[in-house]
């Protein structure tokens, strides 16, 4: 990580961060007094309000103290004026200090909402505001004076990661900044247990996995800054189903995103809803891979959901088997796509392994079997023809073909495998371009 990168402590009153080091600026007053109120009666704050600022690494500095009502330059408590400065919810600045501009207030649940009061009321436009999983309760669906909003700064990008629980939102699921991204489509963060709710009951360990949830938003963007070598992308999509189908993969038109500290800013569109996927654990960053694979069958067999997998092999690494998931279902003499993703980067794919899993002992897929088969004409042969796959790696936009390793079986049925090589850059084909021209 370069000098210039601050670091970051989220704790429960505001810490500036300048010149890379943390400078406590703490309020010793009701947060709501300077909340809800015109900014006329603001001015009217009892004196009694102090905020400290400490420059020191020395924790056990007193600092240099500041009252409302005096003018006392920031100069004079070692304050650097020409740094980056980063707020931490709670915080306050008055004005003509230092350019708005360079302001970057960062606020995590309630705190991000505080975040867009503070945009909303200062004179001037604040450079950036961060949201860490906003607040939903109360929030949810108010008026845009009365949450985050694209209005409270010049760029306002929004992490998304506890967007329902019981039917009730503990962070806003709605969009709410510029670029709102939703890592693993903001609800059930890996590593967090959560799909286990009954058992998380059971064992008395819902409230951690609830802060689990709530607190990624956190751990996402200190990873931006403790990894900056490996950074996170979000791609846009209109929602979380059509991510999940491997639809929305291109960077076109400011289409993908760094997440956390390092996001661009975007301001031709408001409310920009972007979608990734994410590791159980710092390193977060994964590879993910848009895979086109068209289905045909020569036998009329009715509705089937076989169950897909796939084995990418690549220059650096190997992946493990990764399911193929069926959002809807498969088509049949058309082209299905899907969303992979890899822990690991595997360097230039070479090679795919497809395996189409056999009867497994899971009473749904039991059902999914049994269902296939009643909804099948008599004796068809359960069989599936598949020539190549094209896949589209979403971290460098690079496109491939892989054909069949024998164009003469190109056949899978269950409990099978077929096995594909890269056949060329790119998806056309040689016999997909234009018919060629006879010259005379």
């Amino acid at each position: 990580m370069s000098n210039s990168v601050p670091l970051l402590c989220f704790w429960s009153l505001c810490y500036c961060f300048a010149a890379g080091s943390p400078v406590p600026f703490g309020p010793e007053g009701r947060l709501e007094d300077k909340l809800h109120k015109p900014k006329a009666i603001q001015t009217e704050v009892k004196p009694s309000v102090r905020f400290n600022l400490r420059t020191s690494k020395d924790p056990e500095h007193e600092g240099c103290y500041l009252s409302l009502g005096h003018s006392q330059p920031l100069e004079d408590c070692s304050f650097n004026m020409t740094a980056k400065t980063f707020f931490i919810i709670h915080g306050w600045t008055e004005k003509d200090d230092f350019s708005l501009g360079n302001v970057h207030l960062i606020g995590y649940s309630l705190g991000a909402h505080v975040a867009g009061y503070a945009g909303n009321f200062v004179k001037g436009t604040v450079g950036r505001i961060t949201g860490l999983d906003p607040a939903g309760p109360m929030f949810e669906g108010a008026d845009i004076h009365k949450r985050l909003s694209p209005d409270d700064a010049d760029f306002v990008d929004v992490l998304h990661t506890y967007t329902r629980s019981f039917g009730l939102s503990i962070g806003i699921q709605m969009p709410v900044g510029h670029i709102d991204i939703y890592p693993n489509g903001g609800d059930f963060q890996p590593g967090c247990g959560l799909n286990d709710v009954l058992g998380s009951i059971a064992y008395g360990t819902i409230t951690e996995v609830v802060k689990c949830e709530h607190e990624r938003a956190i751990h996402l963007f200190v990873d931006s800054l403790v990894n900056q070598d490996k950074p996170s992308f979000a791609f846009q999509c209109t929602d979380s189903n059509r991510f999940k189908k491997g639809i929305c993969l291109s960077c076109r038109k400011n289409r993908c995103n760094s997440i956390g500290y390092n996001a661009k800013k975007m301001r031709n569109k408001r409310n920009s809803k972007m979608y990734l996927k994410t590791r159980a654990g710092m390193p977060f960053r994964v590879y993910h891979y848009q895979m086109k694979i068209h289905v045909f069958s020569y036998k009329n067999m009715g509705e089937i959901e076989p169950t897909f997998y796939v084995t990418l092999y690549g220059t650096n690494a190997d992946s493990q088997t990764l399911p193929l998931e069926i959002v809807e279902r498969i088509e049949q003499n058309a082209t299905n796509t899907f969303l992979v993703y890899t822990e690991e980067d595997l360097g230039d794919l070479l090679k795919i392994q497809l395996t189409w899993e056999g009867a497994s002992q899971s009473w749904y897929n039991l059902w999914k079997e049994l269902r296939s088969y009643l909804s099948q004409p008599r004796n068809p042969g359960r069989e599936l023809n598949i020539r190549r796959i094209r896949v589209k790696s979403g971290e460098t936009q690079r496109k491939l073909t892989f054909c069949a390793e024998d164009p003469e079986n190109t056949s899978i049925s269950p409990g099978r495998e077929l096995w594909f090589r890269k056949c060329r850059d790119g998806w056309r084909m040689k016999n997909e371009t234009s018919p060629t021209v006879e010259l005379p």
